[in-house]
């Protein structure tokens, strides 16, 4: 099919002109006109200046891509919703308003102001070369000029400018301070009694009846999720080094052509003598320290097991001297060139002639070697397999991708002609049209599950294309078996109904109890209840969450005060909250929340400050007026 295109191109183009045309002609020029209408729709307005839809689609396509960059298996159908769109509008209004605000109040930035921030601030080191210039291939890789990123950092700057006139110079008062901590770290003291949902459970036994009557009204509570049953056939390096064989001769071969890479670093570990003679000293001194250095050969000679003690006596190398002249373990590479020709040609316990160097004269002791030895073939023959087959496995990868992609395609009532063709794997698997959770390789391909849902699929039982769900992998599959979203029959999962009708039931009786109580209470509030506790939002005390904010929220203008919480499926809980405890001015927490609360306050004062620019300047949001699916219809 493909091979009849190409050879077919101009035919086929012309075809398509002959197609196409007439239709432009009468119905393209109207839905042209449509699609710009539609992307000229002003979906906000800032200070008069109109924010259009196509704006809004190429921010939100901008905002998607960057979190698919950031989770790559992320379903981006979940971020192109209204309440998503709202958001990233959002952020258009926010910059817009920034940007009219700095034009309206003149906040210019300087060409100096501009180079001093360009130089120092550490953000734009990657842009900024070792001479403080611009990094013009840095820019050119982001399809900007230098001019361009010199605009756009000064209008960056500018709207910096907008905020930190609120954010930067912002102190929050002691006063509010201590205000705020009082709120945050506020403690009540009060006496509870619990009516656990969980020690009602023996009391409850849900009759048959309310069993088909808590599934009837849930139904949605006992759906399956929609499945396949699919077999598919991955082609990949995996799949195609199981294809290649590569004889002992041709393993062992490549094992001898690369020697050196399986030859550990050959090390020698020397002490030395060392009598300073720098090249650029006059002859005299040189020929002085030559013969002092022959003195001291002698005498080494005499007596090597006495080379470590005149080491320390001797030797100008003060580092080494004082570890007898022990230099350790080196390769080569590590020391002065004569310096290593002479000690990598010595044996053990030998002491070299003296060795002139730029430093002076060195007397050189080998003391040990180690490495320079080869790996044997054997511990390495699954290394070398895989380092050849890997090259010829990508050659036929590239040689067997077209194919496998024309076929699947082609006959796309099967899988196995390819499988044969290519000898290939067929796998079978079971999917959802999300990857479920601990999901590897193609199954947690979004794309590849995608296809595998389409209509196409579903309906025909057709192959999907090839799908690309790695680098070198390509991965086709077909559906075997469609299990579509259903209720599952009461049989099926009467465990599950009595266990939530037993867990709703035991709830409901726990709050009966626990309202019955509160009644009682209200009308003696001086009855005992069996828990007394301080409660603050930093000190739960094992309390849920819903009964500390119920307590911190509890109207004590007027005394004491009973509330009750209803806990939901966990109970319910009966309190008594008796008056605020004093905030002790050495809990630790107090020190600990001063930066946050200042950080919110200063927040708060920014937004607030924000919020009267966005009145200032007359913003309007028209986004409800606009298509929800205007972004799909731009694209």
């Amino acid at each position: 099919m493909f091979d009849f295109v190409r050879s077919h191109t101009r035919l086929l183009q012309g075809l398509l002109v002959l197609l196409i045309f007439p239709s432009f002609v009468f119905f393209g020029v109207q839905g042209y006109s449509s699609f710009t209408d539609k992307a000229n729709v002003a979906v906000a307005k800032v200070g008069g200046q109109e924010i259009k839809q196509s704006e809004l689609d190429a921010a939100h396509r901008e905002q998607i891509e960057r979190y698919r960059q950031q989770m790559p298996g992320l379903d981006v159908k979940l971020l192109d919703t209204r309440e998503m769109r709202l958001q990233t509008l959002e952020g258009l209004v926010r910059d817009r308003v920034m940007r009219t605000a700095a034009v309206k109040e003149n906040l210019i930035v300087t060409d100096q102001r501009l180079q001093r921030i360009f130089t120092t601030d550490p953000q734009y080191a990657s842009v900024r070369l070792p001479d403080g210039s611009v990094n013009k291939d840095f820019l050119a890789a982001r399809g900007m000029t230098s001019p361009m990123f010199a605009e756009q950092l000064r209008q960056d700057l500018a709207i910096r400018q907008v905020m930190q006139g609120v954010s930067g110079s912002q102190v929050a008062g002691q006063a509010s301070v201590e205000l705020a901590l009082d709120s945050l770290l506020e403690r009540r003291e009060a006496h509870l009694q619990r009516f656990d949902a969980k020690e009602y459970l023996a009391k409850v036994n849900p009759t048959d009846a309310d069993i088909e009557g808590f599934y009837k009204k849930n139904p949605s509570q006992f759906r399956s999720v929609e499945n396949a049953v699919i077999e598919y056939v991955v082609l990949d390096l995996d799949a195609m080094k199981k294809q290649i064989t590569v004889s002992d001769d041709d393993l062992r071969k490549y094992y001898e052509q690369n020697a050196s890479r399986y030859t550990s670093a050959e090390e020698r570990r020397a002490s030395h003598i060392l009598v300073n003679a720098p090249k650029d000293a006059p002859a005299a001194d040189r020929e002085k320290a030559k013969a002092k250095a022959e003195g001291l050969l002698a005498e080494a000679r005499k007596n090597p097991a006495g080379f470590a003690e005149q080491a320390k006596k001797s030797s100008d190398d003060k580092g080494s001297a004082v570890n007898g002249g022990d230099l350790d373990f080196f390769g080569r590479g590590a020391m002065t060139k004569p310096f290593e020709d002479a000690a990598f040609a010595m044996k053990v316990g030998e002491i070299s002639s003296l060795v002139e160097s730029e430093y002076g004269y060195h007397i050189i002791k080998l003391v040990a070697t180690r490495g320079g030895e080869r790996k044997p073939f054997e511990a390495l023959r699954a290394d070398i397999l895989e380092e050849v087959s890997k090259p010829l496995a990508q050659k036929r990868y590239a040689e067997v991708a077209e194919q496998f992609t024309n076929m699947v395609y082609e006959q796309s009532d099967s899988l196995q002609p390819v499988v044969d063709k290519l000898k290939l794997v067929k796998a079978q698997a079971t999917v959802q049209r999300t990857a479920v959770p601990g999901a590897t390789g193609p199954l947690a391909s979004a794309k590849l599950l995608e296809a595998v849902f389409s209509t196409d699929a579903v309906k025909n039982k057709r192959n999907t294309e090839a799908v690309e769900t790695g680098a070198n992998q390509l991965v086709s599959a077909r559906i075997v078996e469609h299990h579509p979203e259903r209720v599952l029959p009461l049989a099926e999962v009467r465990d599950r109904v009595v266990a939530q009708l037993r867990s709703q039931q035991a709830a409901a009786a726990a709050r009966k109890d626990g309202e019955a109580r509160l009644a009682a209470l209200r009308q003696n509030p001086t009855e005992g209840l069996p828990m007394g506790l301080t409660l603050s939002r930093t000190q739960a005390q094992g309390q849920p969450r819903p009964v500390v904010d119920a307590v911190l929220r509890a109207d004590l203008s007027k005394g004491p005060a009973v509330i009750g919480i209803d806990l939901g499926d966990q109970g319910y809980v009966v309190a008594r909250v008796q008056q605020k405890a004093q905030r002790d001015a050495k809990d630790p927490e107090n020190e600990r929340a001063k930066p946050f609360v200042t950080q919110a306050l200063t927040a708060a004062e920014s937004e607030a400050y924000y919020l009267a620019l966005k009145r200032r300047y007359k913003v309007e949001l028209k986004l409800a007026a606009a298509p929800a699916d205007a972004a799909s219809a731009a694209k």
